[in-house]
This record gives C-alpha cells, sequence and structure tokens, in this order.
C-alpha cells in the first residue's frame, strides 16, 4: 500500500507536503496505464510482450508435441484438419522512470502562477507535486516507479520499483532537490535511455529548454528503446504571453547573471513568434513520433491538470 496522504496530523513528515490530501482526493479512481505493451514478469494491468496463457487471444501458433491440449483451436482444427495453439498476452506490470528537469530554469514562478502555500508556484514546484502525485499512483496500482533529477548532469537516479517504500523514497528526493544550474537535456536523455534495462514508460517534466533539434533526436532515441513517452511541459503564463509592458530587468535562473534593464515592448513580436514556432517543433515532433505531449501551464493548479488528463487518456 502507498503511504497516506497528508491530513492536518502536524506529526506527519514533511515530505509528504507533496501529497495533500485535496489534490489526491482529485485523482479518485483514475489511473496511469500503459497504451502499448511493456516487458515486466509480474501479474498486472498491462500488455506484455511475452506468450503466455492468460486473458487476451494473441496470436495461433503450429502445435508441438507437449503442448497443453486444452489450448487446441477445435475450429482451426476442424476447417483445416492441423493442430493450432492459441496463445495469450500475458498481464505484466509497468516500470515508469519520471525524469524531473531541476535546472535553474524551472525556478520561475510568474505572477499568474496558482498559489501553493501562499506564493505562485514556480515550475519545479508544479513539476515536483506532479511527480510525487505520478509515483504514488503507480506504486498504489501495483506498479513500479523510478525517478531521476538532473540539469546538466545526473542528480539522483531511484531506479523503478513497486515496493510501497519507493514511494518515500521518491518524495524524500524530491524534498531535498533544489533547482539550479544550466540545463543539457539531450544528453542526460540519451544516458538514461540507455541506463533503463527493460522499455516500459518514460515521463518527462520540463520546460524543454534545450536546442530543439538535438532535444528531439533525444526523444526519438526513447521511442528507438520502444519506451512509451510521457512529455509534461512545464511552462508560466509569462513565459506563453510576455506580458511585460515596462522597462524590465531580466535574469537568467540558470547563469544567475543580471541583465539590463529592456523595454520588453520592443522584442515582444520576435519572442512571441519564436516561442510559437518552439512549441509547434516540439509537440508536432511529439506528434510524429506518438509522444504524449501535454502542456502544463502554472496558472492552472497542477491537481486539476494532471487530474483532467488522466481522465482524458483512459
Amino acid at each position: 500500500m502507498a503511504p497516506r496522504a497528508l491530513t492536518s496530523d502536524m506529526s506527519a513528515p514533511s515530505y509528504m507536503q507533496f501529497l495533500p490530501a485535496e489534490a489526491l482526493a482529485k485523482l479518485g479512481r483514475c489511473e496511469l496505464l500503459a497504451r502499448g505493451v511493456v516487458e515486466g514478469f509480474v501479474s498486472g494491468k498491462h500488455k506484455s510482450p511475452f506468450k503466455g496463457f492468460s486473458v487476451e487471444f494473441s496470436e495461433h501458433r503450429q502445435y508441438s508435441p507437449g503442448d497443453d491440449l486444452r489450448n487446441l483451436d477445435w475450429r482451426v482444427l476442424a476447417r483445416k484438419d492441423r493442430y493450432y495453439i492459441k496463445q495469450y498476452i500475458e498481464e505484466t506490470n509497468l516500470r515508469a522512470t519520471l525524469l524531473l528537469d531541476a535546472s535553474g530554469s524551472m525556478a520561475y514562478a510568474g505572477d499568474a502562477a496558482a498559489p501553493r502555500n501562499g506564493k505562485p508556484c514556480s515550475k519545479y514546484l508544479y513539476a515536483q507535486h506532479i511527480a510525487a502525485m505520478l509515483g504514488y499512483l503507480l506504486v498504489g496500482q501495483q506498479d513500479a516507479a523510478g525517478l531521476v533529477t538532473f540539469d546538466t548532469k545526473l542528480r539522483t537516479y531511484l531506479p523503478a520499483r513497486a515496493r510501497a517504500s519507493q514511494v518515500r523514497a521518491i518524495l524524500e528526493t524530491l524534498e531535498k532537490t533544489e533547482p539550479g544550474g544550466e540545463t543539457g537535456l539531450a544528453d542526460i536523455f540519451h544516458d538514461i535511455a540507455e541506463r533503463i534495462p527493460r522499455r516500459g514508460m518514460v515521463v518527462i517534466l520540463s520546460d524543454l529548454y534545450d536546442e530543439p533539434e538535438a532535444l528531439i533526436k533525444a526523444l526519438h532515441h526513447f521511442r528507438y528503446r520502444r519506451h512509451e513517452v510521457l512529455l509534461f511541459h512545464v511552462v508560466a503564463e509569462e513565459e506563453l504571453t510576455f506580458p511585460f509592458d515596462t522597462f524590465t530587468k531580466f535574469r537568467d535562473l540558470e547563469r544567475m547573471e543580471n541583465l539590463l534593464p529592456i523595454d520588453p515592448r520592443t522584442i515582444r513580436a520576435t519572442y512571441l513568434e519564436r516561442m510559437r514556432a518552439f512549441l509547434s517543433d516540439i509537440e508536432s515532433a511529439c506528434g510524429r513520433m506518438k509522444i504524449d505531449y501535454v502542456r502544463m501551464n502554472t496558472r492552472v493548479p497542477y491537481d486539476e491538470a494532471l487530474s483532467a488528463y488522466l481522465m482524458k487518456r483512459r
């Protein structure tokens, strides 16, 4: 069993802040199920590529001495006068790896973001909550969840596990990780694609600030390894609309460099054009690769956005 959500009990561990009861209540009976096959050997809810004799018919194969006669297809025998065995797709457990971008740009919290603890929610805090809820959901449905945090290098790597204590390990890792440093998505994704031992599900939580061409190639690496990929593109409202209209000082949150004040009206049109092109390139590439692309605007509370996606995914 996964741990219970945080209540008014003041003795609850601090990491339980990522699983507030009101947020989990919105998930209701939602599940995160694989749409394709996954590799595993434990009985579960997902289709496995390994042939067995369990739930869903897959194909016929010719009878071999020693096969169980109970699985003979007598209709095929009557029609073709040949012996064929019915094979079925086994059901197995899902192994999901959550990839959390902990680079400096994820620390941005615009004024339009949904509040959390009385302050606008940063992109990183937003992604932390989604990762926590997905980990809780996966382990609760007897699947395995792992967590990777990174910037230009791997910070933490928790291999996917299905035991209840894995939820605590994920929450503790989330609590002690702070955003900072530059972004290196492409190299990290190539590394992780080779580390995951069997195909399963890869869930990415990031603002995706990297070179689009390199990023798309790295996403393709996951698909080449036959993983199902969910991409939660976490963005702030201000990044989409650029509402600034007075001289503003912008700071690079990854290099922590202050820039000179500029008039945002002089760059708004160019910025919005490039942002639209960036979003279109990523979303189109995901469509071609059959990657679930989900834009998460921090203006919408994370629990509402996640539950809406899971309901739509059914």
